[in-house]
C-alpha cells in the first residue's frame, strides 16, 4: 500500500472546559485563586492524549473572552498547539457549555475520538450520544472527587474516566486534595 492509499491517522480532539477546570481549582480544591504555577501544565494533557490512545491529538481551549481576548494566554495556548476557542454572548448565557455542546454533537458525524476535560454534568447527553458508536473512544478528564455522577453511569457504555492530576500528572506540585485512597497506593508517610 503506497502512502497516498493509506487511511489518514484517526484524531482525539481534547476539549478543555478551563472555566470550569480553574473554578473547580480555585473554589473547591485551593480555596483561592491559583497562582500560575498552580494551573494545570495543559502540553502534558495533549501529550497524555496522544499516548493514551497513540495517535495525533487537537487540543480546543474553550474560554469566554467577554470581548476581550487574553492575548498572552491566547499566545501561550498556540505556543504548546491548543486552537484557542474564544466566545461571547448575551448576558447570562454560558458560551463555554454551548459551544462544547454543539462540538461534542459535530463529532458524532465524524470519525473521531474525544477526550473532553470539565466536571460538568452539562455535556453528559453529548458524550453519551458519542459512545453510541462502538468504534469511537471517549474519555472524560477531571478531578474525580468533583466530576459528575452522571458520568459514572456511562463507564459500562465505553467511556473512560481520568484524573488530571493523578492520570495525566498535569500540575507540577500535589493539590491539596483528600480522596479515597486505594489500599494497594496508600503511603504512610504522606501523612507523617
Amino acid at each position: 500500500m503506497d502512502e497516498d492509499s493509506r487511511p489518514a491517522a484517526r484524531t482525539t480532539y481534547v476539549l478543555v472546559d478551563g472555566e470550569n477546570i480553574d473554578a473547580t481549582l480555585g473554589t473547591s480544591i485551593l480555596g483561592r485563586r491559583p497562582r500560575p504555577e498552580e494551573r494545570p501544565r495543559w502540553e502534558r494533557l495533549l501529550q497524555f492524549a496522544r499516548d493514551k490512545w497513540g495517535q495525533p491529538a487537537q487540543g480546543l481551549f474553550f474560554l469566554a473572552a467577554n470581548n476581550e481576548l487574553p492575548m498572552s494566554f491566547i499566545q501561550a495556548l498556540l505556543a504548546i498547539g491548543y486552537r484557542p476557542v474564544p466566545l461571547s454572548g448575551g448576558a447570562g448565557q454560558k458560551v463555554v457549555d454551548i459551544a462544547i455542546q454543539r462540538t461534542l454533537a459535530e463529532l458524532r458525524t465524524r470519525e473521531a475520538d474525544a477526550l473532553l476535560v470539565s466536571n460538568d454534568g452539562d455535556f453528559v447527553e453529548q458524550v453519551a450520544g458519542l459512545l453510541e458508536d462502538d468504534e469511537r473512544r471517549v474519555g472524560v478528564i477531571g478531578f474525580t472527587e468533583f466530576r459528575n455522577q452522571s458520568f459514572l453511569d456511562l463507564v459500562d457504555d465505553g467511556l473512560e474516566t481520568y484524573d488530571l492530576e493523578y492520570d495525566v500528572a498535569a500540575f507540577n506540585e500535589r493539590l491539596p486534595r483528600i480522596r479515597i485512597i486505594p489500599i494497594d497506593e496508600f503511603d504512610p508517610t504522606q501523612f507523617l
